[in-house]
């Protein structure tokens, strides 16, 4: 048995404890915004966050979460209203789809190390989130766009 929190939610979960934490959301949990892509951790389409850093979920075995906070896609804000998610809707960013809760999982802690981000810093923090359809300057365009209204929430508060 392993204990940890999803989405601010206790769990304790009944399976091996190198199951990948991807299947443990997806088919114990039966939350199925995090996508398999590659199984390897080279795509990024399964990024969450553990502890508030982004991490593969598809190579992080169950044990590993253990007394941890992870947070999927449908946990960055309940109403979907998080900086990074408004700014993938407004720029329209995805074509297909696939890989962008892994996007926007990257995009969510880029902005929190990054609060100005250059290109620089975009390419080199996302480059490990593969897109098959090449919507690389969509997703600048909107970590820029998302990076700028966080800042503006800041000094608003």
């Amino acid at each position: 048995m392993t204990a940890f929190h999803i989405n601010g939610r206790a769990v304790t979960i009944d399976a091996e404890e190198d199951t990948p934490l991807l299947w443990v959301i997806r088919d114990d949990i039966g939350l199925t915004g995090t996508k398999f892509g590659c199984g390897i951790g080279m795509c990024g389409a399964c990024t969450v966050h553990v502890g508030g850093r982004p991490t593969r979920s598809c190579i992080t075995p169950l044990a590993s979460v253990a007394g941890a906070e992870v947070t999927t896609i449908e946990g960055l804000d309940p109403e979907s209203r998080h900086p990074v998610q408004e700014a993938w809707a407004d720029l329209q960013v995805p074509q297909c789809g696939y890989c962008q809760s892994g996007q926007i999982m990257q995009a969510a802690s880029l902005i929190k190390d990054f609060p100005s981000p250059t290109d620089q810093d975009i390419d080199a923090v996302m480059a490990g989130n593969l897109c098959r359809c090449m919507t690389y300057v969509r997703i600048r365009d909107a970590v820029k766009q998302a990076a700028a209204q966080s800042r503006k929430v800041a000094r608003d508060d």
